[in-house]
């Protein structure tokens, strides 16, 4: 689990965090990351510009989300996800999120 305040950072490579990423909480990576559970923070993928990273969670309800730069904060987030299993990817210079358990 990343409390709240805590910032984790995956330099060169992917971060899977195990737990939930709790409201006011940070993690970052150069690759994607992954959160096998609630994902209440910030998260951003791609740090250093890798266009292809994405972020993946078991339960969307983040503060915000970023993949290359590109990013999205809660009030813009799609309130339809909250609480499901998303994937946020960039396509092209926007922003786009599935839903993984559909």
């Amino acid at each position: 689990t990343v409390r709240s305040g805590q910032r984790v950072y995956a330099r060169e490579r992917d971060l899977i965090v195990i737990g939930t990423v709790g409201a006011g909480a940070e993690v970052m990576a150069d690759g994607c990351v992954h959160v096998y559970g609630a994902l209440r923070g910030r998260a951003m993928a791609g740090v250093r510009g890798d266009t292809t990273a994405r972020v993946f969670t078991q339960e969307f309800r983040a503060e915000l989300v970023a993949v290359a730069g590109v990013f999205k904060v809660f009030e813009q987030l799609p309130a339809e996800l909250a609480g499901h299993a998303v994937q946020a990817l960039l396509a092209g210079e926007e922003l786009r999120f599935a839903r993984l358990d559909a």
